[in-house]
């Protein structure tokens, strides 16, 4: 005999325990079904085991989709301060980062803990270890063949996630369902993701590997202003992983290395102030040393400041204020924190995430084409497509 539910949802991540236990509040007999041998894996690794569980900033501007307008009921009825209210109804203590980035004081097992204490005391069943082996339609609802057997449930949940890091189980497992139910994806690509370089290009910078220093980079009408780091296969932090989720190969991105001051004005200055100095060593007062060398090296050449005319000032001013990157690609899936594209939103009921084309069928978080930048949007958009979800279910 089947095992019956009120709503079965596949995907023990952030949103799939946020839909359920906003679900099991309402009486809903709700079973939670987890491929992997734990749930909220992605919650236990996020900001370095501490979890940046929001961002009280969070607007629908934060997040990238091919419908801008799509996510703005979900972040309207579920906010942060919502969240946050959960957060300290279970005594979690939290900080601020930066930019209104939300962390736990402690460790980010206390989050993934409120949500399965949540779960329990609304009823709500998880299940781990529990591969999907088939999913159908019936008249009533949905079957499931699991590898503990079948499930059949009036309501279904998809909260699979992406493909990003696969060796934490991802799969695209939820995308093969929306196609099964008629449901189109859009691209998939990897998001909020190191940028490598390739070539001259990476012979140039690799010794800098572990050099960082705050940037502006810009793509695409897009700017965000944070720090960067050289790697040994290209640029990483919160810079480059921000603007990633915007630049695709043959895009022009700009680096202004110079953030903070105007670098006409500076050189000017200095070139006063300081005439004997060398370049090199002008730069290396607002650069990082070994950074300041090597645009000097390969681009500016060095002299004493005496000797350079203003245009040649002016261009040298230019070039530090919009630093051209000839990225080859990004590092992928293996360690992009996001996956941008998915189902489809145009066939998706903004208001509960029920599709239009199957009736009791929803799809929340990740796998939605939906993608937050970097700083806790991502679990902010978990929450609220999950709740939106388990109060329509």
């Amino acid at each position: 005999m089947p095992d019956k539910v009120d709503v079965a949802i596949i995907g023990g991540g952030a949103a799939g325990l946020m839909c359920g236990l906003t679900a099991g509040r309402r009486g809903k007999r709700v079973r939670v079904i987890e491929h992997a041998n734990r749930v909220g894996k992605k919650i236990l690794m996020s900001g370095g085991g501490r979890c940046n569980f929001t961002n009280t900033g969070t607007t629908p501007a934060n997040f990238l989709s091919a419908n801008p307008h799509y996510c703005k009921s979900a972040l309207a009825r579920f906010s942060p301060g919502d969240f946050i209210e959960m957060v300290d109804a279970h005594g979690i203590a939290w900080h601020e980062k930066e930019l209104g980035q939300l962390f736990c004081d402690d460790s980010s097992k206390q989050i993934v803990r409120m949500l399965l204490d949540e779960c329990a005391d609304a009823g709500v069943q998880v299940q781990t270890s529990c591969r999907i082996e088939g999913v159908q339609k019936m008249a009533d609802g949905f079957r499931l063949e699991t590898s503990s057997g079948t499930v059949e449930c009036p309501a279904l949940v998809v909260a699979t996630g992406g493909l990003s890091i696969p060796s934490m189980g991802a799969t695209g497992f939820g995308y093969e369902l929306a196609r099964q139910f008629g449901h189109s994806v859009r691209p998939t690509r990897a998001g909020l993701v190191p940028l490598t370089l390739s070539g001259t290009h990476q012979q140039r910078v690799q010794d800098l590997s572990g050099v960082a220093l705050p940037v502006e980079s810009r793509c695409n009408g897009q700017a965000f202003r944070a720090d960067m780091l050289f790697t040994h296969r290209g640029l990483s932090g919160p810079a480059i992983l921000q603007i990633s989720s915007y630049w695709q190969p043959g895009d022009d991105l700009r680096l202004d290395l110079l953030p903070d001051r105007d670098a006409l004005a500076y050189l000017l200055d200095q070139q006063i102030q300081r005439n004997a100095a060398e370049l090199k060593t002008i730069l290396a007062e607002v650069l990082p040393r070994r950074l300041a060398h090597r645009l000097c090296e390969h681009a500016f050449g060095s002299k004493p400041m005496r000797h350079y005319h203003e245009t040649e000032l002016r261009d040298i001013a230019g070039k530090l204020e919009a630093w051209p990157i000839i990225a080859s690609g990004t590092e992928g899936y293996r360690t992009a924190e996001v996956t941008l594209g998915g189902v489809d939103t145009d066939q998706l009921s903004s208001s509960t995430m029920q599709s239009k084309l199957v009736a009791g069928l929803y799809f929340i978080g990740e796998v939605v084409d939906v993608t937050g930048h970097l700083g806790g949007y991502n679990f902010q958009w978990a929450w609220a497509s999950g709740h939106a979800a388990g109060s329509a279910v």
